[in-house]
């Protein structure tokens, strides 16, 4: 792989581990805390550079859909891949079809607006657009994956027509739907509202769903199927992570300057949350992997989603509830440039590269 000079900005990019940036600075009571209803439009003296920070990395990490390579793809399809592994493969796509859809309206309905920080802003923005072109890499990867147009278009209405899809749909909406209605975060039960939104997205849509749906795809990479999926989620899987970490910086952020928001309410709640996400991924993982994929158990599945949820628990602070062990090999780390020899891929014409790992160790 030809990678660009400027390097990400850790040597070793470990998506799980919770954001350790400097702790944000002690409210002001002159310029208010990040909930305080409003738009601050001033970038200087800058309340939070972490977030502009996060910024610029993403801008490093720009990559385009043009340039993924989906022909390989079509020949372990019609070839190669089992009947049961053509169902998983169905169903994913079908998840990933409306998946990213529903953050970008979330970022959009019920994050933007009450964010008081012109960094943070920035960062969003940068986000929204990054949702915009996963959205484009889904509907690429349908258009080449399912021919048929009817087939096609039921993919796209998954959620009204796969009964472990719109159980997940179901869940985000029920979580994140509360904030439809709060114009102003002003009473401390607002701002919790909007945590508990903010969390839901974090660590359950894009901390656990995406990336148990990137096991899956790391599952067929490590038989070399379906190059194209995984050259395309090895950039997704990098925004995500950043998105992730953002989040959670959001809530370190608003934990720092009002610690009375996170009581043994709000822990129970998030507790019960995870908790959901678990069984709703795990009904998912039943309806992926019930035909019988070789080498990828639903007993496995469901030890991996509860050892990512305890990790996610662990970033926000809270106790482990599961205990479980990661027990898939294949989500080792693995280096950008092994996986470019590996799939035999250049990406000297991506507008900015990136350099470092795509790490999967046990701290994910």
């Amino acid at each position: 792989m030809a990678l660009a000079e400027t390097p990400f900005p850790e040597d070793r990019f470990d998506p799980a581990a919770a954001p350790t940036p400097q702790p944000p600075p002690a409210a002001d009571p002159a310029n208010g805390r990040i909930l305080d209803p409003g738009f601050n439009l001033t970038l200087r003296p800058m309340r939070y550079p972490q977030f502009y920070d996060m910024y610029r990395d993403a801008i490093k990490n720009t990559w385009t859909v043009d340039e993924i390579d989906f022909s390989d793809d079509l020949v372990d399809l019609e070839r190669t891949l089992l009947p049961a592994e053509k169902h998983l493969v169905s169903r994913l796509v079908a998840f990933f079809a409306t998946g990213d859809s529903i953050v970008a309206n979330n970022l959009v309905l019920n994050l933007y607006g009450h964010i008081n920080s012109p960094e943070a802003r920035m960062y969003l923005s940068r986000q929204l657009y990054e949702e915009a072109l996963h959205v484009q890499f889904y509907l690429t990867l349908l258009d080449n994956y399912i021919p048929d147009l009817a087939e096609r278009e039921a993919a796209f209405a998954a959620v009204d027509n796969i009964p472990s899809i719109a159980k997940k749909a179901n869940f985000c909406f029920r979580w994140m739907n509360s904030m439809n209605d709060i114009e102003r975060c002003d009473t401390p039960q607002q701002r919790r509202q909007f945590l508990l939104n903010l969390i839901c997205f974090a660590t359950c849509i894009e901390g656990l769903f995406f990336f148990a749906a990137f096991a899956y795809v790391y599952f067929l990479r490590s038989k070399g199927l379906l190059n194209g999926l995984a050259a395309g989620t090895n950039w997704v899987f990098r925004d995500e992570s950043c998105h992730m970490n953002f989040a959670l910086e959001v809530v370190n952020t608003v934990r720092a300057e009002e610690p009375e928001l996170f009581d043994a309410q709000l822990s129970r709640q998030v507790t019960t949350m995870i908790s959901e996400a678990v069984d709703c991924e795990y009904q998912f993982a039943e309806d992926l992997l019930g035909q019988g994929v070789p080498g990828m158990s639903v007993g496995d599945t469901r030890h991996y989603l509860e050892f990512v949820a305890d990790q996610r628990l662990t970033q926000l602070g809270l106790p482990k509830q599961f205990g479980s062990k990661n027990p898939f090999s294949f989500m080792e780390l693995q280096d950008v440039q092994e996986l470019t020899n590996f799939f035999e891929r250049t990406v000297a014409s991506y507008q900015v590269g990136v350099e470092g790992d795509v790490s999967f160790d046990e701290d994910f």
